[in-house]
């Protein structure tokens, strides 16, 4: 079986700090999001409405703070509500770890709402261009869980060629786990950026591309959570829903997709009058 390498997880040291690999995998997501989104924005469906490269970074910034800000309040209050109400002043101690997919994305959604106000945009023409350049993101950011050694996944068979021992995890056995961080930089990121990169090349009803997002993600996401660790402080939750907060989480995410594209498909097909 495989062990994992124990990469160190500052890239770049300088005196008693330095620059970590998790940081550098956000940034990577960033730049990904600024390059795949001009060209978006250079796709004549999106030319012709006037779409810019200041609008992308303009785009970027409003995502980042979404992302930063909705990442760290969904942990606190999806994740640890009770402990974070007893421990308020630690809900802005970011460089402790704690960061949520699914509460970076609401933030992301506030985001781009204000974005489409301040620009006379609608809010799904919005998250339709950038839609398609998320899941490049997630692939950066899962493998920075991967060099960090968290995030594992849940007990290997034996005989899986690619099970992995995560010595952080501190399993008195020494067994073997799923590397789950790969699986999901697999699945609901180069997956999910290939099936949105090209259903996203031809000009698709106004909602239709986030709607396949939601949709996507949200499958994938609530597949992988089958092979990945649920955290320390909610294994018992796990075990009495029967599900792990993630898939809860993705839940309203694939209905909401479904709803969204069914509303675009029918608001597309409508005769017009």
């Amino acid at each position: 079986m495989l062990v994992h390498p124990q990469f160190d997880p500052i890239a770049i040291h300088i005196g008693s700090g330095g620059i970590h690999w998790y940081g550098i995998t956000y940034l990577i997501a960033f730049g990904l999001f600024l390059w795949l989104a001009g060209r978006r924005a250079r796709m004549p469906q999106h030319a012709a409405v006037g779409w810019t490269k200041q609008d992308v970074d303009d785009v970027l910034f409003y995502g980042v703070l979404g992302v930063v800000l909705g990442g760290r309040l969904g942990y606190c209050l999806f994740y640890k509500p009770d402990y974070y109400i007893d421990h308020l002043l630690e809900v802005f101690a970011v460089w402790k770890g704690g960061m949520s997919f699914h509460g970076g994305l609401l933030g992301v959604l506030l985001g781009l709402f204000l974005f489409g106000r301040r620009r006379s945009r609608g809010f799904f023409e919005v998250s339709d261009l950038i839609a398609p350049c998320v899941p490049t993101g997630i692939v950066s950011v899962r493998l920075g869980n991967f060099i960090n050694g968290e995030l594992w996944g849940r007990q290997a068979p034996a005989d899986l060629p690619w099970a992995m021992i995560f010595p952080q995890a501190n399993d008195p056995a020494g067994f073997a786990r799923h590397p789950s961080q790969l699986y999901q930089a697999a699945g609901e990121g180069l997956l999910l950026f290939i099936v949105l990169w090209f259903y996203a090349r031809k000009p698709r009803a106004t909602g239709q591309i986030s709607g396949v997002f939601l949709i996507g993600y949200g499958v994938l996401r609530f597949a992988a959570e089958y092979f990945r660790e649920p955290d320390a402080f909610l294994m018992e939750f796990a075990a009495r829903t029967g599900l792990s907060m993630g898939q809860w989480l993705c839940v309203p995410m694939i209905v909401g997709g479904i709803a969204l594209f069914a509303w675009a498909t029918r608001r597309n097909e409508r005769p017009a009058g």
